[in-house]
């Protein structure tokens, strides 16, 4: 009992004890036969399946990133330089000259002596030995290297930076009523100075940027930044990118705080309208800056240099010192509609605390647990961030194309001395700088800048001489050509996954635009067409040139079908993740500076390519269709469909105008072969997965057997699949869907048939009654029927018309309804068979029970059998899982009731002792199952065989007459389950006390059954009354035989000379037996009704003159004698006395024709 307490259940479902394991009948459809079937060689050899569902998980693998719209974030992953630019080809490589390994071996020096970060495991962290290392490589002297350090040492030292990426959180706490919180993070870098540590009772505070914080003053910060609110939930995902610059690297901390955003006006908000704020105490501390909005929702609040995507000439350098964020924040609400600061307080959810000097020199992607502020707070959950340490500036030797003071003073004299304007001299630049980016890659910041400065003295000036004009157009038109041609090749000179050739290429375009703001003013126009056009053009030649490159390198039109089939495979799918570059990062370039339309351009032109090679090498194939080209088919399937949702994504795109509408069509063979290998090499999958199960748990946190996980990751796989294949047509999809889901539903029985052989076939200890691997089955099989039942739901198509409730097409849902129905009788089989091992013990504890001498006590009598029990279930708990242990504890309630049954029928006619006993017995189980209400419910431990064993009980407890009083009780009792199944009779019924005598009338019968061979009967009714011992002198009455009718009318009226006292005992009744009279055998029982006299009328009250039959007749239904009935009769046949051995023989003549219902 002590097991049970400890068993959290719900209402357990009965079952019922099968004898052995169940076999599914042959031909039944869907069967496997006694023997599980071995299945057939497809393309990939028999195997165990493993090499089919490894490929297979690629295949989904690369659906993973299809599901929606890119986002750039996805796709800018990295910041490395960009490729090189073509530049003249006579530049050539060339020997470094002294000067120059100089420089280079200073540069190399500079890097190391200011490098920042933790040292990696396979990277050398000492410096002499890097420093030691670079003097030998470029083989310097002692001297000349320590006079090389000490010139570095006195360059200008670099300014480092920390990027962070705020990715996501998860598992927040929840701070809102609506159970859910509006996170947002705080973060920024805390100075050295700014984090004091004082010992004593202060240790445990930690930094945070807390508003309205009364703990002591406001911590300094150098620059804090907040991402975006996220409404209502508990994992906010972010993706946001700030940039950090560092003072000290050794002692600064990054600091993180989440809040959850309940203000009016919030501190992201606070943080927005820092422009707005008109007399803000403490801003002049701010004198040394100007603020500048930002581009992006976060903001800054002591400078917006920190954001990297800021030119450095753009940013704000502040000469004041770290700012207090509480004060400026409290200021900006003082001067907004909020109202006090104090009424609108954010609940802390938790912070980090990261030394700069802990980010690893690589960087790192990792997840970071929440810290409280205190031991006093309670935070939960953990925080995603993405940590590089960089240098924004440091003493380089790169040239972005500026010119140094002494060359702008000889410039600016040149000017001067020849009578140039500012704008001849802006426009000499532009020529000299765009003609050398041609041949020295310049940075395109810079030539914008120098086209903005050229605009600006362009609207002051009032003309160029014509020869400078011309110059000018030439320059600018030999510009737009390399542009054009750098356009040209995209994919190679701005990869999309590069952030920094991504930017290069928007400065890039935004040159070509501002080019064309010169055009109205020229009189000899540079341009032959409107610009964009000509971007549109070299972009459609670069699409198709990029294309039909990788058309000839891994499709060639010379290799075979097969061979060039696995390279369209790899072209569609480049096609694809191209497609994905093209709309997540390129299309907002060109359309908000060019206002081309690039993705729609790009996805029409290769989305046209790729059809037209996949309608022909489908056609070419489709007559040599083999495993191995279905299989490549399948998986070029895949790709197409993603490619044709991927535009279906797009608000206001519609794919049936696209090439590839109706490429299913061809398609449908090739997918039917490869389903049928699926369903061959699942069923191999799992063979082998048995084979190699010790039925043996998979670890500690798990009660089921590694074949059970392998069954169920392989099914998933095939939902995925489906999900992936989404197929457009839908009476194919209905085909498909159907096949798929019998192919599942065979493949899950073959895997129980599998456990089923195993587990018969594998010996197990003797005397052992809790078999260990029979409790890993029922497991396994329990957890295969959630999978497979998760899988099937998941397999639906789309079918409107004819969905059922839960939207699950009528196949599928028939399918899914009997493969429940199969998996739920094997896990009934296997619990039968698991309790059948606890039998013969359960047997000889009972026995045990009923042999136990009346001098012991009940509670010794049923002790051995209740710890027996408590042992057996503590087993059960530890190895079977809640559902499972159900349905044992629900098999073992049955078992024990059906065990105490043939005990009390092997001991007949015993003492009243003996059966209370098994009574005490009784209840002493129900207590010990229901455990306090945290086993079986009472409403189910009462019910079924229950209710029949404790009603033997009572009976064997009652004396004889008792037992006569309780058949004719329960006669009363029992009601017709089945209306009219055995007709109505009608009678009439009261009792005259002048006379005293009980007068009964037998009016008509209605809808009798059919007992004869020509359909009809010769029904008559026999009326007694009982129990004998009350009307002892009174003999039974009956009817004329009416012949040949289901519908006989008597009208007969009947007395019974018995006294009113004798009709208002226990018991008491009138009986009508409905007969068919044979001429030639016995008498067929067709019926029979009582009615009680205790409630007629004269017996209950007086009768008051008036005529006896205008009394309403009354209609009583026939039955068949039930259970309950015949338990009392067996009661008193167990009994050796005379007057329950005659009542016994009185009613079997009446019992040989009473056979079961017809």
């Amino acid at each position: 009992m002590t097991t049970l307490l400890e068993i959290k259940s719900s209402v357990l479902r009965q079952v019922q004890v099968c004898p052995s394991f169940r076999r599914r009948p042959e031909g039944e459809p869907g069967s496997t036969g006694t023997d599980p079937q071995e299945p057939a060689a497809g393309a990939w050899k028999p195997g165990d399946g493993v090499e089919f569902f490894a490929q297979m998980r690629l295949i989904l693998k690369k659906g993973e990133g299809r599901q929606g719209l890119p986002c750039p974030e996805v796709l800018l992953r990295s910041g490395v330089p960009a490729p090189a630019e073509p530049v003249d080809p006579n530049r050539g490589l060339r020997v470094l000259t002294q000067e120059e390994v100089e420089m280079l071996y200073e540069e190399a020096l500079y890097t190391v002596l200011y490098r920042a970060g933790t040292m990696g495991p396979d990277q050398v962290d000492d410096q002499e030995t890097l420093l030691g290392y670079l003097q030998q490589v470029f083989g310097t002297s002692p001297e000349e290297h320590a006079e090389a350090i000490e010139r570095v040492k006195k360059a200008k030292a670099p300014i480092y930076a920390l990027k962070v990426s705020v990715v996501r959180a998860k598992n927040l706490l929840a701070k809102d009523p609506n159970g859910f919180s509006d996170p947002y993070c705080m973060l920024g870098i805390l100075p050295a100075s700014g984090a004091p540590r004082e010992p004593g009772s202060h240790k445990e505070q930690r930094f945070s940027f807390r508003k309205g914080s009364k703990r002591g003053g406001p911590l300094p910060a150098k620059c804090i930044q907040v991402t975006e609110v996220k409404s209502s939930t508990l994992n906010p995902v972010w993706k946001e990118n700030f940039l950090f610059e560092i003072e000290d690297v050794s002692m600064d901390q990054l600091h993180l705080d989440i809040w959850d955003h309940d203000d009016d006006v919030s501190l992201v908000e606070a943080c927005r309208k820092l422009n707005e704020v008109i007399g803000l105490k403490g801003m002049s501390r701010y004198d040394g800056g100007t603020l500048v909005s930002p581009r992006h929702r976060a903001c800054s609040l002591a400078t917006w240099a920190s954001r990297w995507w800021l030119p450095r000439d753009h940013r704000w350098e502040p000469t004041a010192s770290p700012r207090y964020f509480k004060q400026i924040v409290k200021s900006a609400r003082a001067n907004g509609t909020a109202g006090p600061t104090d009424d609108h307080t954010d609940d802390f959810l938790g912070c980090l605390n990261i030394p700069i000097r802990e980010v690893p020199v690589a960087g790192e992607d990792r997840w970071f647990k929440l810290e409280p502020r205190s031991s006093a707070s309670r935070v939960q959950g953990d925080c995603q961030l993405v940590l590089k340490l960089i240098t924004t500036q440091r003493n380089s030797s790169s040239w972005r194309g500026e010119l140094s003071g002494p060359a702008a003073t000889v410039l600016c004299l040149h000017g001067a001395q020849n009578n140039l304007s500012a704008l001849q001299l802006a426009v000499l630049h532009w020529e000299v700088s765009s003609r050398h980016h041609q041949t020295c890659t310049l940075d395109y910041g810079y030539l914008l800048g120098l086209l903005e400065d050229m605009q600006a003295h362009w609207e002051e000036a009032s003309s160029l001489p014509q020869e400078q004009e011309k110059s000018l157009a030439d320059s600018f038109s030999a510009f737009c050509e390399f542009g054009l041609q750098l356009l040209g090749q995209l994919r190679d000179y701005f990869p999309a996954t590069n952030s920094t050739a991504v930017y290069r290429l928007e400065l890039l375009l935004k040159c070509l635009s501002k080019m064309q703001v010169f055009q109205p003013s020229f009189e000899i126009c540079p341009f032959e067409a409107e610009l964009n056009m000509d971007i549109a053009a070299a972009l459609k030649r670069g699409n198709r040139e990029w294309y039909d490159r990788l058309l000839n390198t891994k499709s060639p039109h010379e290799q075979p079908g097969p061979q060039r089939l696995a390279g369209l495979v790899e072209l569609a799918d480049a096609v694809y993740e191209d497609l994905q570059a093209c709309y997540g990062i390129y299309a907002s370039l060109f359309h908000s500076i060019a206002e081309i339309d690039f993705f729609t351009l790009t996805f029409r032109q290769l989305e046209r390519l790729v059809a037209e090679e996949a309608w022909v090498l489908t056609e070419e194939l489709s007559p040599k269709m083999s495993l191995e080209v279905a299989s490549g088919l399948f998986e070029l399937y895949l790709t197409l469909a993603d490619i044709q949702r991927f535009w279906s994504s797009i608000p206001g795109c519609d794919s049936r105008s696209l090439a590839l509408a109706g490429i299913h069509a061809p398609f449908l063979p090739a997918v039917k072969l490869w389903l049928q290998v699926l369903r061959d090499q699942s069923r191999w999958r799992l063979q082998g997965a048995v084979d190699v199960d010790t039925l043996e748990p998979m670890d500690v946190s798990s009660k089921h057997s590694s074949s059970a996980a392998t069954a169920s990751l392989c099914f998933s796989h095939i939902q995925e699949l489906w999900a992936r294949l989404a197929w457009p047509d839908p009476v194919q999809a209905q085909a498909l869907g159907t096949q798929l889901s019998q192919d599942l539903c065979e493949a899950t029985l073959f895997y129980t048939e599998l456990l089923r052989k195993k587990v018969d076939t594998q010996p197990g200890p003797a005397g052992e009654a809790v078999s260990e691997p029979l409790c890993v089955v029922l497991n396994n099989v329990e957890l295969l029927r959630k999978a497979a039942g998760q899988v099937l739901r998941g397999l639906a198509w789309p079918e409107a018309p004819s969905a059922l409730e839960g939207g699950l097409p009528r196949p599928l849902l028939s399918c899914t309804q009997a493969l429940d129905e199969d998996l739920q009788q094997e896990v009934h089989t296997v619990t039968a068979h698991l309790t059948s091992k606890m039998v013969a013990d359960i047997r000889k504890y009972v026995q045990h029970i009923s042999l136990s001498p009346d001098s012991i006590q009940n509670e010794e009598a049923v002790a051995p059998l209740l710890k027996y029990l408590d042992e057996k279930l503590a087993l059960l708990n530890a190895s079977l899982v809640k559902e499972n242990l159900s349905r044992v504890l629900e098999a073992l309630w049955e078992l024990l009731l059906q065990t105490i049954l043939q005990a009390l029928g092997a001991n007949l006619d015993v003492s009243a002792d003996f059966y209370g006993r098994f009574h005490f017995t009784l209840e002493a189980l129900v207590n010990f199952f229901h455990a306090e209400g945290q086993g079986l419910p009472l409403e189910s431990l009462r019910d079924g065989s229950y209710k029949r064993l404790e009603e033997e009980l009572r009976l064997h407890q009652c004396s004889t007459r008792e037992c006569i009083e309780q058949y004719y009780l329960d006669k009363l009792k029992q009601r017709s389950l089945e209306q009219n199944r055995f007709g109505r009779l009608s009678v009439r019924c009261h009792y005259e006390a002048a006379e005293q005598r009980l007068v009964v009338e037998v009016l008509h019968a209605a809808d009798l059954p059919a007992l004869d061979a020509n359909g009809l009967s010769d029904p008559f009714v026999i009326v007694e009354l009982g129990p004998p011992h009350l009307f002892p002198l009174v003999r039974s009455q009956r009817t004329q035989v009416k012949s040949r009718t289901l519908h006989p009318v008597y009208d007969e009226l009947f007395y019974f000379s018995v006294p009113a006292e004798a009709c208002r005992r226990r018991g008491a009744c009138v009986l009508f037996t409905v007969m068919d009279h044979d001429w030639l055998s016995t008498n067929d029982f067709a019926g029979e009704a009582a009615l009680g006299l205790g409630s007629i009328g004269g017996i209950t009250r007086p009768q008051v003159g008036g005529s006896t039959r205008a009394r309403q007749p009354v209609t009583l239904q026939l039955r068949r004698p039930r259970a309950q009935v015949r338990s009392a009769l067996r009661m008193l046949e167990g009994r050796s006395s005379k007057e329950a051995q005659e009542f016994v023989k009185r009613l079997k003549e009446l019992e040989k024709c009473m056979e079961a219902d017809p």
